[in-house]
């Protein structure tokens, strides 16, 4: 019997079969499972980190200069200085590698919900286990400096839109990245260079699901905001059906 790292080896060789319908179906029943739960943790979550965040700054720099800090005008990007976008730009990158295991526990609660395994708070922390979190930072890390490195070199073109849609491919190409490593184990690299591949073999196919997925998530924005904390899940169930669709589990 192969094993499942041969099985994966066979379909970036020789391609694979994927049905549309067959893949939304799947990504939608397991999305009706999981969205009370996973919106409501993730709206407790969000507003859990904003109110720490705030108070943290606040007694940082102090209540006075954070609120000077935070006028509009010194946002304008004329009152930008190189050295704040940059760390800006670095503090954003490091703030989604550290919340990227977070993250990868909603794939994780998709699959509780699709084997009918009960699942809780602590399923959406699980992979901040040390051997999880650094493939699973180190995969952001990279993820990111490639759209970051593509954008500026395409920027230099005059032409953003080349840069724009360079960093949205290289989102698109790393969508299997996630649940390679939480569920086969992959390191970083080979996650990544494996889901790039996989995903080359059905790009407008996946394009498409991605792309419905994104949309049903912005929806949410039309219900008071609030909305999007509970579609949001949908890209979780998504991200799941297409890697279960592609790869699966062994039984």
């Amino acid at each position: 019997m192969k094993s499942k790292k041969d099985r994966i080896q066979d379909l970036k060789n020789n391609g694979y079969s994927l049905e549309f319908e067959a893949v939304f179906n799947l990504a939608f029943e397991n999305y009706k499972k999981i969205a009370l739960y996973a919106g409501l943790l993730f709206l407790v979550s969000t507003i859990f980190f904003i109110a720490a965040s705030f108070l943290i700054i606040a007694f940082t720099y102090g209540l006075a200069n954070f609120q000077a800090l935070m006028k509009p005008e010194n946002f304008e990007p004329k009152n930008l200085s190189d050295n704040f976008l940059l760390a800006y730009v670095g503090c954003v990158t490091f703030f989604s590698c550290l919340v990227s295991p977070y993250f990868a526990g909603f794939i994780k609660m998709a699959h509780c919900a699709e084997i009918d395994e009960e699942f809780h708070v602590s399923t959406v922390f699980e992979y901040y286990k040390f051997s999880y979190f650094i493939e699973l930072f180190l995969a952001t890390l990279i993820i990111s400096i490639l759209s970051l490195g593509f954008t500026s070199i395409l920027d230099k073109t005059g032409i953003p839109i080349l840069g724009f849609l360079a960093s949205l491919s290289v989102s698109f190409l790393s969508i299997l990245a996630v649940p390679l490593i939480i569920f086969d184990k992959f390191n970083a690299i080979e996650a990544i260079t494996t889901s790039a591949s996989l995903v080359s073999r059905q790009p407008l196919l996946l394009l498409g699901l991605m792309v419905i997925a994104y949309l049903a998530m912005l929806t949410g924005f039309f219900f008071f905001l609030i909305g999007f904390f509970f579609t949001f899940p949908f890209m979780s169930s998504m991200n799941y059906a297409i890697y279960r669709s592609i790869i699966g589990f062994e039984e």
